[in-house]
């Protein structure tokens, strides 16, 4: 799975992005400091089994901090998008591209107005447009893709030689748009009787489907956001202060669990007073927001696809791996996967090889096509 972080020059996405994985991403005051899209690991935030069954986990591809499990996914931070961009402005056709691959996108927004569309500095600038445009920008350009097989596709499809959603499906399959997004996203009318207006509807109705989209209200730290916040209908984020947060923890200045609305200086004597007027100044808003954000996005954009986060073990019993690691992975598997899909995710061979597979919980056995539920704990059995 992979989670596109996008939205206009200057809004915030890279510092998001290092936030969310502390990555090294370029970050300044200026257009297009992204050229190439920075690749990394996020975490989505769940309940770690360990306290329900009083063990101490041993993770090995996640973490665990005080009960919750951080399970691994892939974040993309694309090159900012200006209008126009799917005729090339900017640096629209690279950035454009590089969404193929994206199964959700986080759309960060400046939510101060402090940068205009193509983000240099302003005051007063309209975040809803923002919103708006790049919706836009992502439709024309989905739209140009679809155009190009249409009526060649509903000609074939009149005449008896295949079935429009299905041989369209395979044209977009590169997009990572399945069969069932297309059927979703079809009028009531036959494909050749579609004109400019009902393919533009078409698009729009098929991105939403197959590329969900979340808003990140950045900046709102800043007091120009609070109204724009309300307007845009976005999430309330401040990249800037998890990012901080995260660096302190990670430097053991500080003991902070992504998401969570507190914090506990560690090593005080160790801050130097502009770090003490920062962590104060992050007290202040979490006190007033109640989290900073950027780990609410992670897992509402998990949410948005239907994912489940499973954990398999080699030993139902202990709950261990071969190695005696319990609890040892975090997995997230997409909506509707089953156990045999989970044992081709461990490993191609013990797919292959599937048996059965065991919900730890109940010590039943369950089949290939049993679809799995957030947090199971399965044992795969292979030959």
């Amino acid at each position: 799975m992979l989670i596109g972080i996008v939205g206009k020059p200057s809004s915030g996405k890279s510092t998001f992005f290092r936030a969310a994985s502390l990555a090294e991403a370029e970050i300044a005051e200026r257009p297009f400091t992204t050229i190439k899209p920075n690749r990394g690991v996020g975490y989505i935030k769940t309940r770690c089994p360990c306290r329900e069954f009083n063990l101490e986990c041993n993770p090995q591809n996640s973490f665990c901090v005080g009960g919750w499990r951080f399970a691994p996914i892939e974040i993309m931070d694309v090159a900012g998008l200006v209008p126009e961009a799917h005729r090339g402005r900017g640096l629209g056709n690279r950035f454009l591209d590089d969404l193929r691959q994206a199964h959700v996108f986080i759309h960060v927004v400046d939510a101060s107005g402090r940068t205009d569309a193509e983000g240099n500095p302003t005051k007063g600038h309209d975040p809803l447009g923002d919103v708006e445009f790049l919706k836009i920008e992502m439709d024309m350009w989905l739209m140009s893709l679809i155009k190009k097989h249409w009526q060649e596709i509903a000609k074939r499809a009149e005449h008896g030689r295949g079935d429009f959603v299905d041989a369209l499906s395979k044209q977009l399959s590169g997009l990572g748009i399945r069969t069932e997004h297309v059927k979703d996203a079809m009028l009531a009318k036959k494909p050749r009787d579609y004109n400019d207006i009902d393919l533009r509807e078409f698009t729009r109705r098929l991105r939403e489907t197959a590329k969900p989209m979340l808003i990140a209200a950045n900046k709102m730290d800043l007091s120009e956001a609070e109204d724009n916040i309300k307007l845009i209908n976005g999430i309330p984020c401040c990249a800037e202060a998890e990012l901080a947060l995260r660096e302190a923890a990670e430097k053991g200045l500080i003991s902070y669990v992504p998401g969570e609305s507190r914090f506990d200086v560690l090593k005080k004597e160790e801050l130097n007073e502009r770090q003490k007027a920062a962590l104060h100044f992050i007290e202040k808003l979490l006190d007033k927001w109640g989290n900073t954000g950027v780990q609410h996005c992670l897992n509402r954009a998990c949410e948005l696809l239907d994912c489940v986060i499973v954990f398999p073990v080699e030993d139902e019993n202990k709950l261990t791996d071969k190695d005696g690691n319990v609890l040892p992975d975090a997995i997230i598997m997409p909506a509707g996967s089953t156990a045999l899909d989970l044992a081709y995710k461990v490993h191609e061979e013990i797919g292959a090889r599937f048996i059965r597979a065991i919900d730890c919980r109940t010590k039943k056995v369950i089949g290939k096509d049993q679809v799995l539920r957030d947090r199971d704990i399965i044992k795969v059995v292979s030959k």
